[in-house]
């Protein structure tokens, strides 16, 4: 293996690697959290459905990906393909879906109260899981092209207008085929990027005037508190929202190059896999270093394991 496979394959395995722990040490942290207390809150109940796409996202894509990288072929047949594939796309399109979700609803819990935001604060919990299962079908039905498409490598050839993923290949039967897919598949990221930058931009606009009324008016400690508890929360899902809009912006770039051509250089569709998987893995060390729910289960874990560790070595000192 030359030195850039060697590169490319270790940057996919460190990528899959951090991603997939992080993932589900956040999955894990809200898992316990439900256990003990019987429920979630509903921004605990979304960033979980987020960890969740994101390392689905990273089982099915970064992991086949890396052990192709690493001389690890012929790892699918036709209908492996395709289900691996159509995984992959709905969880990617779940990513941003959440991500939007998770946007618009910190959005309309901190927005000012009036009587029509009041009756929507109070149905917001309970939309939750609905709109997680709608979002859900909505994009199995967006993305039931991918596995029609999806075919095993054939003897290393490569058709035109076929998406090399290394490990599998979507093959459109012709041009038309190929951007009009690209084309659905990049109008519904943009409309969900764009309602969650419109989100965003609210946060941070009633964030700013918040710390104009903290600054000039002095609140009771209580209120303070509960403040802070908002804004801390708003701040993470706007660093969510830069995180995804840099790396979908990337992401993006490379796609609309990828559909001006009719065969892509695999080095070209390798640097598209890596910045659109690069959300997954780093999202959720975002999660856990600014969540004080999953600080406190990790703190707590460790603690505990000290003290069996110094229980043990206790019994086999006497």
């Amino acid at each position: 293996m030359d030195l850039c496979l060697t590169i490319k394959g270790v940057s996919f395995l460190l990528q899959a690697g951090l991603g997939i722990l992080g993932n589900l040490v956040v999955l894990l942290a809200y898992i316990h959290v439900a256990l003990a207390k019987g429920s979630l809150q509903p921004v605990d109940l979304i960033m979980g459905h987020l960890a969740f796409a994101n390392l689905m996202l990273l089982l099915t894509r970064c992991v086949p990906q890396t052990m192709t990288v690493f001389g690890l072929h012929n790892l699918l047949d036709d209908p492996g393909c395709k289900v691996v594939i159509y995984i992959y796309r709905i969880t990617r399109a779940l990513s941003v879906c959440v991500t939007c979700m998770l946007s618009a609803f910190q959005a309309a819990t901190i927005a000012p109260a009036s009587p029509r935001w009041s009756a929507l604060k109070t149905r917001l919990p309970r939309l939750i899981l609905p709109a997680s299962a709608g979002l859900w079908l909505l994009n199995m039905i967006v993305c039931m092209a991918a596995p029609l498409f999806s075919i095993a490598p054939r003897n290393g050839t490569v058709p035109p207008f076929t998406l090399n993923l290394g490990f599998c290949h979507v093959n459109f039967r012709d041009n038309l085929s190929y951007v009009v897919n690209g084309v659905a598949i990049s109008v519904r990221d943009f409309l969900f990027v764009g309602l969650m930058l419109w989100s965003s931009g609210y946060i941070l606009l009633l964030l700013h005037r918040h710390s104009r009324q903290v600054r000039s008016i002095r609140s009771s400690s209580r209120r303070t508190q509960g403040d802070t508890a908002e804004t801390r929360a708003a701040k993470t899902v706007v660093s969510l929202v830069t995180l995804y809009a840099i790396f979908f912006g990337i992401d993006n770039v490379i796609w609309l190059y990828m559909l001006s051509v009719p065969q892509v250089p695999i080095v070209i569709a390798d640097m598209r896999v890596f910045f659109s998987s690069c959300y997954a893995s780093f999202s959720p060390l975002l999660i856990i270093n600014s969540t004080k729910k999953i600080k406190a289960k990790l703190v707590c874990t460790a603690a505990e394991e000290d003290q069996s560790s110094e229980a043990s070595s206790k019994k086999n000192t006497t």
